[in-house]
C-alpha cells in the first residue's frame, strides 16, 4: 500500500510494491538492456526502490523493432532462466508496446499482438507526427475486445495545447504517464503538460518506460511537492490494483 500521510519528498519513496506496466528491460530485442547483464542491472536498481513486478514492454514496430510473440518469450525466457539460477525473486510477464503504424491493423486482426493481462494494448506513435490510421486502429482495438492504452501521451508534442487529449479520452482511450515526466528527464514542456493532464483527471495508468540505467538514475532523484502526491499517489495504487 501507498501512503500519504508519511513525510516524504521523492518520487521513489512512493514506488514500493510498484507494479511496472511499461517498461525495456528484456535483453537484446529492442532500444532497451541491449545483454542479459544489463538486464540484471536494472532489476538490480529497480529492487533497491522496492520494485520487483514487472511486465516487460519491448517495442513492436515494423521496420525498425519487428517482434513477435515468439522473439518477445525467447527474450523473456533467457532472463527468467537467469534469475532462476541467481536465486533472484523478481517477477516478469511478457506484454509489448505497439506502434500504430501501416503493419499494427494486420497484426490485429492475425491475432498477433500481445496485450497486457489479456486484456489491455499498450500503444503509441511517433514523436514526429500522429499515426494516419491512429483513431481506426483505436476503434477496431476496442471490437477486439482489448482497452487500449495510450503511451506517454504527455511526450508528443504535436498534441500539446490541441483538444486531442479530450478527444482521445471521449473515444474511450486510457493515459499512461511516465513517471520521467513529473523531472525534466523529457524536458519543461513536457512535464508541464504531465501536470495538465494530472490536474484534469485524464491519466488512468503510470509506468516509468525505463530503457537504461542513465533513466533509472534519473527517476531516483525525481521530487513531489505535497500536492502532486495527492494526486500521483491514487494513479499508483490504480495501477498496482489492475495489473499486480
Amino acid at each position: 500500500m501507498f501512503h500519504i500521510f508519511r513525510k516524504k519528498k521523492f518520487l521513489v519513496d512512493y514506488l514500493g510494491g510498484f507494479v511496472d506496466i511499461h517498461n525495456h528491460i528484456l535483453p537484446g530485442i529492442d532500444d532497451g538492456a541491449k545483454t542479459v547483464e544489463e538486464s540484471l542491472q536494472l532489476l538490480h536498481s529497480f529492487s533497491e526502490l522496492g520494485i520487483t513486478n514487472f511486465i516487460a514492454t519491448p517495442h513492436i514496430m515494423d521496420h525498425y523493432y519487428p517482434n513477435t510473440a515468439q522473439t518477445i518469450q525467447q527474450s523473456l525466457t533467457r532472463l527468467q532462466n537467469e534469475l532462476h539460477k541467481l536465486q533472484v525473486p523478481i517477477s516478469i510477464e511478457a506484454a509489448a508496446e505497439h506502434m500504430i503504424d501501416a503493419n499494427f491493423e494486420h497484426l490485429l486482426e492475425r491475432q498477433e499482438v500481445m496485450p497486457i493481462k489479456k486484456r489491455y494494448l499498450l500503444i503509441e506513435m511517433s514523436y514526429l507526427q500522429a499515426s494516419l490510421n491512429f483513431s481506426d486502429a483505436v476503434q477496431k482495438i476496442s471490437t477486439a475486445q482489448y482497452f487500449p492504452i495510450f503511451a506517454h501521451p504527455e511526450r508528443y508534442q504535436y498534441l500539446h495545447h490541441t483538444a486531442k487529449y479530450e478527444a482521445y479520452k471521449n473515444n474511450g482511450l486510457l493515459f499512461q504517464l511516465n513517471v520521467l515526466s513529473l523531472g525534466n528527464y523529457y524536458g519543461s514542456e513536457v512535464t508541464k503538460v504531465a501536470h495538465q493532464l494530472l490536474d484534469t483527471n485524464l491519466i488512468d495508468f503510470v509506468g516509468t518506460d525505463v530503457h537504461n540505467l542513465k533513466q533509472l538514475e534519473a527517476l531516483k532523484n525525481i521530487k513531489l511537492s505535497a500536492g502532486l502526491v495527492k494526486k500521483i499517489v491514487p494513479i499508483l495504487e490504480k495501477t498496482n490494483y489492475n495489473f499486480g
